[in-house]
């Protein structure tokens, strides 16, 4: 059974919670295993939270949309936001992974995550908006 779940966020940290929640509820319902319901929450946080960091300037308020669409064979999200352009898998810094912590440069681990966590990932711009796919496939 596929099923669409459509959220909307403020570019406020504080609205993070509530959008977790109800995806946890979502994952509960669509019966998702317990590794990919971690990796849902973990790459949307790293993403839902640079958008909010860093996609306005001088405090401009802006929305962000995250749709889940959800069935047998696989998981997709889209983040679409009203932020400043940035693609983040081309312009985020490429992440040393060989480094000690406090060695490392700062950026560009995040989307590293994403990018190992998840099947599929893209970016585009359009109308004015960041587009973000991810897709996690079920049967992996």
């Amino acid at each position: 059974m596929s099923a669409k779940l459509s959220l909307t966020m403020g570019f406020e940290a504080a609205d993070l919670p509530r959008i977790q929640s109800a995806i946890g509820e979502f994952s509960q319902e669509q019966d998702w295993p317990p590794d990919i319901e971690f990796q849902v929450d973990l790459v949307l946080e790293e993403l839902v939270l640079n958008v909010v960091h860093h996609g306005s300037s001088d405090g401009e308020e802006g929305e962000i949309k995250i749709e889940l669409f959800s069935d047998a064979e696989s998981v997709v999200i889209d983040i679409i936001d009203s932020g400043r352009p940035f693609d983040p898998l081309t312009d985020a810094p490429e992440p040393d992974t060989e480094s000690t912590i406090e060695d490392r440069a700062v950026g560009g681990l995040g989307i590293h995550l994403v990018r190992t966590m998840m099947d599929e990932v893209t970016y585009r711009r359009e109308e004015n908006k960041n587009h973000m796919r991810l897709v996690k496939r079920r049967n992996e």
